[in-house]
């Protein structure tokens, strides 16, 4: 049992009978007549027991997020639960051990000025696992405690208002007291993740004795004070607004007892059968252009199917919606390696198979018929692969090249799209390479979002374009970010992606990769245009021993034989390699070093500077071929490219026409 001072025992256990909760319910639903009742006669006291035994006896109203007849808990979250009773809050993975919020709760507790670490606290993660603890083991602490911390917050955490721009930080920073504690405590976002994750707390300690009549007054209010809150303060673009829609539905679904429940549900389902088609790409790529926000956009858009599944509104969603779904998950199926991660770029994390196949076998439910989807839910063993290998998504600008859909594939996705939003990294023409089991040019990632000091400055160090595997002017990060795609050809012995991005006052880039004999990489970078300085070629290695010559620009991995590569890049008189320490994250404050490498050449005229880039995968370092490529048109030509690359002695001429 936590050791709380009386003090704050008695203050957190003033529960009180909240009478204004009957004045924003719909007395005549059905089953609450009684209620109504004792309401009109001025028993409030009486109408709050019988309101509470309604809740315990309804069955009418479902959510899938939580099965009472089969709860299990795992380790970590037991550890979670058991850790809050002492006020250790499990905040966010990237923080361990978890800090302790004082034996007072001090809910403005920032012990790192990660914005991130405080947002998350108002998410009360451990709260679902003390439920599930509590029906587990019935120990009547866990309820007690939680009822305790609920009410805590909601005397600490007042409902205030502030301008909008101050909930992302955009403001000045110089709110104090309730009105600074309002950015992180009553996000938009934060609002609506307590409004969905309330709605199992709610099912899971109703049976408690601690979940008292006055409790379940201050409950509905607070959570009626959320929903009425966010309808009004929705966030403006992007994954926020999708999450928000689709947990506001969750309040109007899971409470259809309050009279405004019908206004919440619809304003949740009209934003994501609208914010679909504006999110959304013909192609099926969400705009934000980040494979982990991307597969978080499927699970908010599915999310709402299956509440609606379950409570009888599937109808309320257009077969449209269904198809744009459908799509998006076949974007994310190709531009996964065969393992089922997916990329990093922008601020993506690192998926896990485990939790793929989890997402698959859900999604093979909502679309049965779709034989790509159930092969990868059940690792093979049935439905069937795309007939395709390599695909590309123009609007998007993702493209993937591959060679087979197993293990032991080639395969490069390339990222080269429009301007993509916050989560979007400057990083147009980058990519990623597998080979027979391996990430061999795995991007640079995210590590943090935003704060103080520290944490704003590895936010930067991260996004920053020279850390991808693209091209830059001086080392700066790209002023713009609208790549075209001139060219996408992904048949034959010889695969064709041509893209080219504005960049830079008076310096665009125009990337080509070719893909040979479904075995290795061309990669041809054009910096044309009048701007002067030194145009750098960036590649990012991964992490392990590489042999690296400056006299002919290569880097040889020496990795235990499986998946090897050698790069060898040919550029203009007078190119220098340069090679730096990097960094590689693929979860939250999680990084590991690796050696960043560029190409540099100075450009003093109106000349384009171009480079030709082979790679080539290999099991054992001891196979690494002989290379060399060369320029055939003399100078860059708009209308098209010649080049002619020899490996181990066999001669290959690359070349398109636009």
């Amino acid at each position: 049992m936590a050791v709380v001072s009386c003090f704050a025992l008695g203050q957190a256990m003033a529960q009180e009978l909240k009478t204004e909760v009957f004045s924003l319910l719909n007395l005549d639903y059905p089953g609450l007549e009684k209620v109504k009742a004792l309401h009109n006669e001025g028993k409030d006291a009486e109408a709050a027991k019988e309101l509470l035994d309604y809740y315990r006896a309804r069955t009418g109203v479902k959510t899938p997020d939580i099965n009472l007849k089969s709860i299990k808990i795992s380790k970590t979250e037991q550890q979670w639960a058991d850790d809050a009773l002492q006020h250790t809050f499990f905040a966010h993975k990237g923080y361990q051990p978890s800090f302790n919020y004082g034996e007072d709760i001090d809910w403005r507790y920032w012990p790192v000025k990660d914005n991130e670490l405080r947002w998350q606290l108002h998410r009360h993660k451990w709260f679902t696992p003390m439920g599930k603890a509590y029906r587990i083991s019935g120990d009547e602490k866990y309820a007690e405690e939680w009822t305790r911390q609920y009410i805590d917050w909601i005397r600490k955490n007042p409902l205030v208002e502030i301008s909008k721009d101050e909930f992302e930080m955009k403001g000045d920073s110089k709110l104090k007291g309730d009105a600074e504690n309002m950015r992180f405590a009553w996000r938009p976002l934060e609002i609506s993740n307590r409004l969905q994750d309330q709605t199992t707390q709610f099912q899971l300690f109703l049976v408690s004795p601690s979940f008292t009549p006055e409790f379940l007054t201050e409950f509905l209010l607070n959570y009626y004070k959320h929903a009425n809150y966010l309808i009004g303060h929705y966030s403006d673009k992007g994954n926020h607004l999708l999450f928000e829609s689709q947990r506001i539905m969750y309040a109007g679904t899971f409470f259809p007892e309050f009279k405004d429940a019908q206004m919440w549900r619809k304003s949740g389902i009209d934003i994501l059968n609208r914010e679909i088609g504006v999110q959304v790409y013909d192609d099926g790529g969400q705009f934000e252009l980040d494979p982990h926000y991307h597969l978080a956009a499927i699970n908010i858009f599915c999310k709402a199917l299956y509440l609606a599944d379950m409570n009888g509104f599937r109808d309320e969603f257009p077969k449209k919606y269904l198809d744009t779904v459908e799509n998006m998950i076949m974007f994310y199926m190709n531009v996964s390696f065969p393992d089922y991660t997916n990329p990093c770029f922008s601020d993506a994390k690192l998926t896990t198979k485990k939790e793929m196949i989890k997402n698959y076998k859900q999604w093979a439910k909502l679309f049965p018929d779709n034989k790509a989807i159930l092969y990868f839910a059940t690792e093979g063993k049935k439905g069937e692969l795309p007939a395709y290998l390599s695909k590309g998504f123009l609007t998007s600008g993702f493209f993937v090249f591959r060679n087979s859909w197993g293990m032991d594939a080639t395969q490069m996705v390339v990222k080269a799209g429009p301007k993509g939003f916050w989560h979007c990294q400057p990083d147009n023409g980058t990519f990623e390479l597998w080979f027979n089991g391996k990430d061999l040019f795995p991007d640079s990632g995210s590590y943090v979002y935003a704060g103080e000091g520290e944490v704003m400055e590895w936010r930067k160090w991260f996004r920053q374009t020279r850390v991808h595997n693209t091209l830059t002017l001086n080392d700066k990060d790209l002023e713009t970010t609208e790549s075209v795609t001139k060219l996408w050809q992904p048949d034959g012995d010889v695969q064709t992606l041509v893209t080219e991005n504005p960049g830079y006052k008076n310096l665009k880039h125009r990337r080509s990769v070719f893909f040979v004999d479904n075995t290795y990489f061309v990669i041809v970078d054009e910096a044309a245009g009048s701007a002067k300085g030194v145009v750098n070629l960036h590649y990012q290695m991964p992490k392990g021993k590489i042999a690296n010559s400056r006299e002919d620009m290569t880097f040889v991995t020496q990795f235990e034989n499986g998946s090897n590569m050698k790069l060898q890049c040919f550029g203009p008189d007078g190119m220098t390699m340069k090679k730096e320490e990097g960094w590689q994250s693929t979860a939250y404050r999680k990084k590991v070093k690796r050696m960043n490498v560029s190409f540099n050449v100075r450009k003093d005229g109106g000349d384009a500077v171009r480079y030709i880039t082979v790679i080539y995968p290999m099991k054992g370092s001891a196979d690494a071929p002989e290379m060399s490529a060369k320029f055939k048109n003399k100078k860059f030509d708009e209308k098209g490219l010649e080049v002619e690359v020899k490996v181990n002695g066999k001669k290959q001429v690359l070349k398109y026409n636009l």
